[in-house]
């Protein structure tokens, strides 16, 4: 595919990193949640230059010619562009936190203290946290500027580097089992809130007795993060993820950044006595791990954050003694994070218990720290049902919970069966069976679009839908049967399997939308997805917008796809929107020719989706269900306040009625409270 038309993976990932910096600028959007967006911006950066960055480095070291044109852009001149976009979002960020947010906090009575000293009033108080408690998790290694010594950086671990006027140096750490902030309040108007780098800055001659400290400069090291398991067909897969899990923090670095007033001296010599890179070295602010700002004390709190949206409940389940009762005779749709996700707790709590349910089948993808469902599931082998758990131990950065949660359902009598070879398991699906006393065989079937995870529901919007179509439940047994035993799956009738048949259905779709637009008929598309980058997609979508379909894309990351560009896709609408939660339900909705077709599933159109996956898309058959998603499609493509138009180049282009228009995720949240009044 002609390279102008597929707008590069990572240029469009940091657009939408952009897009969360812009709701960081915005003095309509609660102070302490425009500083969480600085931090949600801080932490994505991260993992940004540990994976894709990382990922990049190497490819630039291996590259030759031959490999260049095997790749759509040159690895060297990808990463000069990233490193370009970015130091243009951090001059970005710098000015918004320095010149809007600060000035905002001490209007409110609060002084977060950067890049001043500290007031003298302070320093008793703050020496007694420092004696008390910081000083128990300081680590402190001494070096020579002349020395060659080999030392070590942990990787995300803050430190300052202490000059001496001697020709020595010093690391130390700055403890991220310590909170990062310090609030002391003298008054009940007047909060002081110090970065912890600070205190320790305070206390140079505590710690360093009869040396003459002449600077302190603060690092911090990204490294390598991503798991690369070789031969997953031969030896335990699991105990090649806990010894590669173990090896992340020992990985290649990836960025290096550094104080800007670090003297250029000491700097090659920290070059050098830590191995890196001359293309490690990035230039950074005074202060590192900004992600840290989700935890900033808020002394006003609810005060300078949004208001509260409680989880509701939902009507039509009010008053139901028995959830597995009555799902046999209505499906239902629920909604995260505006509907409470105490029902998804129910259908696994009651399943563990109810005398006729006798197999729970399910796939755990990121398991929650405390989770309530694989409590449920343990509870339900000790009742004598048998519990099937697909655990996927290679869902980054959740490997060790993964692994840890497989261990006790292990030891509590569930069958857990582990990661296939090649292939990542992220649907989100299960499968409870029953046996009446009659002797029939009933199923329940939940399909949804978000883990099984109560945390994430909580900020994340996903949809899951409650069922007991029979040939759905058929065809979701017959994926577990391949989870389980690795049995091909060949009939299924209605739902979506990557990577086998999803993706040559929708295509199959996407082309009956091209021949009704071509016969003159009414022809939509409406796409919303967190992730668009599948070539083979996007040039259909390009296909069917050159014959006139109309296509809305609700894309809240990735989109490689360049909209409204002439003679290729004037027909392509795509919106993005962040707002207090993160979009993250997949729905597919074609026209049809009047007779439309709804899909939910767990894949973006990414290549690792449709190709390197086992993912599941579902229809949704009962009307009613699919007037509620129509509804919330609606309001989306309607925002005006959160959503952003992309456009050929995907900047974020505000909408306009910012003030005025719809707010989507506001409005669906009134629209099922208006749903819920008596």
């Amino acid at each position: 595919m002609d390279s102008k038309k597929i707008f590069p993976r990572d240029l469009s990932w940091l657009s939408f990193n952009e897009r969360i910096l812009q709701e960081a600028g915005r003095a309509n959007v609660p102070l302490y949640e425009r500083i969480r967006f600085l931090a949600i911006y801080s932490s994505n950066l991260h993992e940004f230059y540990r994976v894709r960055v990382a990922t990049h480095r190497r490819l630039a070291q291996l590259s030759s010619q031959k490999i260049s044109r095997r790749l759509d852009v040159d690895p060297k001149v990808l990463l000069r562009q990233i490193a370009d976009v970015v130091n243009q979002q951090l001059e970005q960020y710098g000015q918004i936190l320095r010149m809007s947010i600060i000035p905002a906090l001490e209007v409110e009575g609060i002084y977060l203290h950067l890049d001043r000293p500290l007031p003298e009033q302070l320093h008793d108080t703050l020496r007694a946290y420092f004696c008390h408690h910081v000083l128990a998790y300081l680590r402190i290694v001494r070096g020579k500027v002349t020395d060659n010594t080999k030392l070590f950086l942990e990787d995300h671990q803050p430190y300052l580097i202490f000059q001496f006027a001697s020709t020595q140096w010093t690391y130390v750490n700055i403890p991220t089992a310590l909170p990062r902030f310090y609030r002391v309040s003298p008054s009940p108007d007047k909060h002081h809130l110090v970065f912890l780098d600070d205190i320790i800055r305070l206390h140079a001659d505590y710690l360093f007795p009869g040396d003459t400290v002449v600077g302190s400069y603060s690092v911090v090291l990204s490294r390598d993060a991503d798991l690369r398991i070789e031969d997953e067909y031969e030896g335990n897969l699991v105990e090649k993820i806990k010894k590669q899990v173990a090896k992340r923090n020992l990985g290649q670095a990836t960025r290096f950044l550094y104080d800007p007033e670090l003297p250029t001296e000491l700097l090659d010599q920290l070059q050098k006595a830590f191995q890196l890179a001359e293309e490690d070295l990035v230039v950074g602010g005074r202060y590192h791990n900004l992600d840290d700002f989700m935890a900033l004390p808020n002394p006003l709190s609810p005060a300078l954050e949004y208001d509260l949206f409680p989880p509701l409940d939902k009507t039509s389940l009010r008053g139901v003694d028995r959830l597995l009762n009555h799902l046999e005779a209505h499906d239902e749709l629920l909604m995260f994070p505006y509907q409470t996700y105490n029902y998804v707790l129910r259908f696994f709590n009651e399943a563990a218990v109810h005398p006729e349910v006798t197999e729970i089948n399910i796939t755990l993808y990121r398991i929650a720290h405390h989770s309530q469902v694989a409590q449920a599931l343990m509870s339900a082998a000790h009742n004598g049902k048998k519990v099937r758990v697909f655990v996927e131990v290679k869902a980054r950065f959740d490997e060790e919970n993964n692994l840890r949660w497989a261990r006790r359902m292990e030891e509590a009598g569930v069958k857990i069966v582990y990661s296939m070879p090649n292939l990542k398991v992220h649907a989100k699906i299960a499968l409870v069976k029953r046996k009446t006393a009659k002797g029939d065989t009933r199923y329940y079937a939940y399909l949804g679009t978000g883990n099984f995870n109560e945390k994430t529901a909580r900020i994340y919007s996903d949809l899951a839908l409650l069922t007991t179509h029979w040939g759905l439940a058929k065809d979701l047994a017959s994926v577990f049967r391949f989870l389980y035993q690795r049995k091909e799956i060949k009939k299924i009738k209605h739902l979506l399997v990557a990577p086998f048949n999803m993706q040559s259905y929708f295509v199959g779709c996407i082309d009956r939308e091209i021949a009704c637009a071509q016969q003159g008929q009414p022809a939509r598309i409406t796409l919303k997805v967190n992730g668009l980058e599948e070539k083979q997609m996007i040039e259909k979508l390009y296909e069917a917008s050159q014959a006139g379909v109309n296509i809305t894309l609700l894309v809240r990351g990735i989109c490689c796809l360049r909209p409204q560009l002439a003679g290729l896709s004037e027909r392509i609408t795509a919106i993005r929107i962040v707002d207090r939660f993160l979009e993250h339900a997949r729905v597919i909705w074609f026209h049809n020719g009047g007779e439309e077709e709804m899909y939910l599933a767990s894949a973006d159109w990414m290549h690792r989706n449709l190709h390197r996956r086992i993912e599941v898309a579902f229809p949704v058959y009962d009307t009613t269900v699919r007037e509620q998603i129509k509804q919330i499609l609606y309001f989306q493509e309607q925002d005006t306040q959160q959503a952003v138009m992309l456009n050929e180049t995907l900047h974020n282009v505000p909408r306009g009625g910012e003030e005025t228009g719809i707010r989507a995720q506001e409005a669906t949240y009134q629209w099922l409270e208006r749903e819920l009044a008596p």
